[in-house]
């Protein structure tokens, strides 16, 4: 039997029961179902010394054993599960519709609350609604997609066939109540900048191009939010704050979605220093409220988040690692051959850095500040004063990963323009002149405060403190190459 037929079996066989429920006027796709308490709530306040308990639950059949007068189903909400108890007893006028339930149908059920000889809390069911008939079985025996490609496919099935899915995502919600609440209360203001933009800028990645057929003009989806938040600063909002996505027309992997979730945050008056002690305890105050440890698992690394952290300058991780010295270019460009790095006709700083990425990120497994970059690959970074080869910058890492990147802004309108024109270089002029964010440069002449700017991977955060060994286990609906596959396949 081909996988097809198979399915269209399963699905003729319950659209049978569907004919036969309407029969018995029983409308297989019900309406409102009010008064629904979770089902983790009920069993929590379930007190066996107390009578007449009762309960209202909604939610999905995950469990069904039907043995004659009595059937058994285990209910799934949001919450949890608990387990119903039909009798033909007190359902007798029903019966006939008791028996066409499936495993996946949606129900609400009422009646008295007790335990069964086993000691399971069990609603003994008075009324049962059917809300919605499933035409599609669950996963075979309940336990959960095989296939992982499928599982995000069809993440409309996985967060309900698999429990522990649905428990990252709630988490992933609370720490993302938690940072809006932390930022909050320390006078942050939350705003929302644009996320097409007439200039893709802010950072250095490929946009996705879109069209507006009114103004007839291509817009790009915003690759960062950062020039926005900092004219923001011009307009005397001190700090701010965005949680929200950005688009970066670039690879897929277990750490790359082309659409992700960047939490980015400016306050006027602080630097870069100012910004490590923020990322740290923010993410110290995540792990305190949401973990049960400072010590963490991830993959097969453990991860110690107790504070304080590493800090350790970039030229000194290159020497410690990749052994090789930034003032000897020479010895660079040869540990670049080595790792078989084309370093022929790039920058020094572009070569250093792709030995940095190459070599030394792999170490990085607690956290640590990695500061002061090359100030050549920094534009939108005020330069060291003790060195202006260097940038102060921070990256933070963690698990091998890039988790936050920080810097103090660059507020001189007339340095940044030269560093624009300077990413720009290799452009005709007047194609450098059309890409320019002029209307940035103007805001920049009206006066921005020295200020430090954070931006944190969401995704990645929630891959860290969740364990979770792929981006697309922490986002809903991740972008997936196409498949020819039949979607039903992996759930019959």
């Amino acid at each position: 039997m081909t996988e097809q037929t198979s399915r269209n079996k399963f699905e003729q066989q319950r659209r049978e029961k569907v004919d036969k429920l309407r029969a018995l006027e029983v409308d297989p796709y019900g309406d409102r179902f009010d008064g629904v308490e979770p089902t983790a709530a009920v069993k929590a306040g379930y007190a066996d010394d107390r009578e007449d308990q009762r309960a209202r639950c909604a939610g999905r059949i995950v469990l069904l054993r039907d043995i004659g007068k009595l059937i058994f189903i285990t209910l799934r909400d949001s919450s949890g599960t608990i387990q119903l108890g039909l009798s033909k007893k007190l359902l007798a006028d029903r019966w006939d519709e008791m028996k066409l339930l499936d495993l996946g149908d949606v129900v609400g059920a009422e009646g008295a609350l007790g335990r069964t000889k086993t000691g399971e809390i069990t609603i003994w069911v008075e009324s049962l609604t059917l809300l919605s008939k499933a035409l599609l079985p669950p996963p075979e025996k309940f336990h959960g997609l095989a296939d992982v490609d499928m599982r995000y496919r069809m993440r409309y099935v996985d967060l309900w066939a698999n429990p522990e899915v649905m428990d990252r995502f709630k988490l992933r919600s609370a720490m993302t109540a938690s940072i809006r609440q932390f930022l909050t209360e320390k006078g942050f203001l939350e705003v929302e900048t644009p996320m097409m933009q007439t200039l893709a800028g802010g950072a250095a990645a490929r946009p996705f191009v879109t069209h507006h057929n009114t103004l007839d003009m291509d817009l790009y989806l915003r690759i960062a939010p950062e020039l926005f938040l900092k004219r923001l600063l011009v307009g005397g909002m001190e700090k701010v704050f965005e949680i929200n996505r950005n688009f970066r027309n670039e690879g897929l992997s277990t750490r790359h979605n082309p659409e992700f979730t960047m939490m980015e945050l400016y306050q006027a008056y602080a630097d870069y220093n100012v910004m490590m002690e923020l990322t740290e305890e923010m993410v110290g105050h995540l792990i305190e409220r949401h973990c049960e440890s400072s010590t963490l698992p991830f993959g097969s690394m453990t991860i110690d988040y107790t504070r304080p952290w590493r800090r350790a300058r970039y030229a000194d991780l290159l020497k410690e690692y990749a052994d090789c010295d930034m003032e000897d270019m020479a010895s660079v460009r040869s540990r670049a051959r080595q790792l078989g790095i084309d370093e022929s006709n790039k920058d020094d700083a572009v070569v250093v850095n792709e030995v940095f990425e190459s070599v030394v990120e792999q170490h990085l497994i607690n956290p640590t500040f990695v500061m002061d970059y090359p100030a050549a690959i920094c534009p939108l970074t005020r330069r060291s004063k003790k060195d202006p080869r260097f940038a102060e910058r921070f990256e933070l890492f963690v698990g091998t990963m890039e988790l936050a990147n920080a810097y103090t802004e660059l507020n001189d309108p007339d340095m940044q323009e030269v560093n624009f024109r300077r990413q720009l270089r290799g452009l005709p002029d007047e194609e450098s002149m059309a890409k320019m964010d002029d209307d940035f440069i103007t805001a920049l002449k009206y006066g921005m405060p020295p200020a430090g700017g954070l931006g944190v991977g969401m995704d990645r955060l929630m891959m860290l403190l969740t364990n979770a060994p792929s981006i697309r286990d922490v986002i809903l609906f991740p972008l997936l190459r196409p498949s020819s596959a039949k979607p039903e396949k992996e759930i019959l």
